[in-house]
């Protein structure tokens, strides 16, 4: 059992055993996916027809298919589930004697992007739920899918900053690990959208050409 105090934020149940911080992450993890399908389905049942998202509702592509078809079980996700269950549950027997921190940041790595996200569906259900209650909102948008990468990038940098600043305020090994992956997967959307980008233009310039 480690001894002593390691981190600022982080109760030291969660740096003395394993199962705590798995736990937590997957808890998480899995009110996710079903706060995606649930916005999804709030999405299909009426928002479509004032917010319209080119493509599928998911931004992530490996889970696209199972949430366009609302598959409330989903092998994609369970897989997932278990792989960084199983990394986590490493890092720290690795990690939680020798340098405590290097676990520290790696659940706070998950946990970050995790609140990012439950952030977003939060909006979005309750957004959702007005369209379809025909509260108020009027008009109809169309999001294409570069700009909606551009968008969740943005999102997840803002977050990233905000864990960054707070890390630097009280020096969490946590927070650091919450900025760095939030940063890390802004970086992937933005990267995402100017490929999108490129490829609606290449079309537009075949188009044009011929």
């Amino acid at each position: 059992m480690l001894r002593g105090r390691t981190e600022v934020i982080v109760p030291n149940f969660f740096i003395n055993s394993w199962w705590p911080g798995v736990l937590l992450w997957a808890v998480l993890y899995v009110l996710d996916y079903a706060m995606t399908i649930r916005c999804a389905r709030h999405y299909r049942d009426g928002a479509c027809e004032k917010i319209a998202f080119e493509g599928s509702y998911e931004i992530t592509p490996l889970f696209q298919q199972d949430i366009n078809r609302l598959r409330v079980v989903s092998p994609r996700f369970m897989a997932m589930l278990v792989l960084y269950g199983t990394l986590l549950a490493i890092v720290w027997a690795l990690a939680v004697q020798s340098e405590p921190r290097l676990y520290i940041f790696f659940l706070g790595a998950l946990i970050g992007v995790q609140s990012a996200a439950h952030i977003r569906h939060l909006r979005n259900y309750v957004l959702f739920r007005r369209i379809v209650a025909n509260d108020g909102i009027k008009g109809r948008i169309e999001y294409s899918r570069p700009l909606m990468l551009r968008l969740s990038a943005i999102e997840l940098v803002a977050f990233g900053v905000m864990f960054g600043a707070l890390a630097g305020l009280t020096m969490s090994w946590f927070l650091a690990g919450a900025a760095v992956s939030c940063l890390s997967l802004g970086w992937k959307h933005f990267t995402l959208a100017r490929k999108q980008a490129a490829t609606v233009q290449e079309k537009v310039n075949a188009v044009s050409a011929g």
